[in-house]
């Protein structure tokens, strides 16, 4: 049996990737990832693109994040098997998003994605808009 170095970023742990904000390091960070997980995240950025006006893109914590005005609101982290899409203020969405991500935080909630088929855009968009609403990660309160 060979041993294979798996990714930072499939480990179960953040990836190494450099904190920076901006879009470059959040496409740098994707490309990194093998497929599937690459493909996910790919869908998923560009489905934020097309549903938040004045979407800004993160890499903190070894994971792209997103926000809209002065917070980061969901996260997308590449890990073995699938993508994890975790919104930080989950538990105040409707409908709550079904996944509770260890070591996100008590009101953190997502979605496990291991194929881009299993991506409902509609429902996804939708977290992503309200997700917006709310004061984000790292933000003024408002």
């Amino acid at each position: 049996m060979v041993a294979t170095k798996l990714l930072a970023a499939m480990t179960g742990r953040a990836s190494s990737a450099k904190a920076r904000d901006g879009d470059e390091p959040v496409f740098a960070y994707i490309r990194s990832l093998p497929q599937p997980q690459r493909g996910i995240a790919e869908s998923v950025d560009a489905l934020a693109a097309r549903t938040l006006p004045g979407l800004k893109r993160s890499v903190k914590w070894g994971m792209a994040w997103y926000g809209v005005g002065d917070g980061w609101c969901f996260s997308c982290g590449g890990f073995i098997g699938h993508v994890k899409l975790t919104f930080g203020r989950g538990t105040s969405l409707q409908p709550v998003p079904p996944v509770k991500p260890i070591g996100m935080g008590k009101d953190s909630r997502g979605v496990d994605l291991a194929s881009v088929e299993e991506l409902d855009e509609r429902q996804i968009a939708a977290w992503m808009q309200q997700a917006t609403a709310i004061p984000g990660f790292g933000g003024k309160k408002r």
